[in-house]
């Protein structure tokens, strides 16, 4: 997977922001202030995507797809880790990133949720 794509396809969705985290060597997604998405790679720099997911849908995930691991540095629960380089279609990895952005988006309070919505 192409590591622009993604990025493209986090960034069009509604409200979000974007950084960069030097110490982790990732760049990092944010709606509301709460991270949904960090694109960097793992211990031995291969690229991944970790991305939060309601926990029973992300351990079923990680049984089907061995390019799906438990979130690198991230609570194992709520946070998987996708290989880039890896046979993961473009639908997975785009219905993944917005599962995530919706499990933080819903966390948010209504006023933002409002604020998002009305940008």
């Amino acid at each position: 997977m192409d590591k622009e794509k993604l990025q493209e396809i986090c960034g069009r969705l509604p409200g979000i922001t974007h950084d960069y985290q030097v110490d982790w060597q990732a760049d990092r997604y944010h709606v509301g202030g709460k991270m949904f998405a960090m694109l960097g790679g793992d211990a031995e720099r291969k690229p991944i995507i970790t991305l939060k997911c309601e926990p029973n849908r992300a351990v079923e995930l990680r049984e089907t797809y061995k390019s799906i691991v438990p979130g690198y540095y991230m609570n194992k629960t709520h946070w998987n880790s996708l290989y880039l380089e890896s046979d993961l279609s473009i639908d997975i990895f785009e219905n993944l990133i917005v599962h995530s952005y919706n499990l933080v988006f819903e966390k948010l309070t209504k006023k933002a949720q409002k604020e998002i919505v009305a940008e």
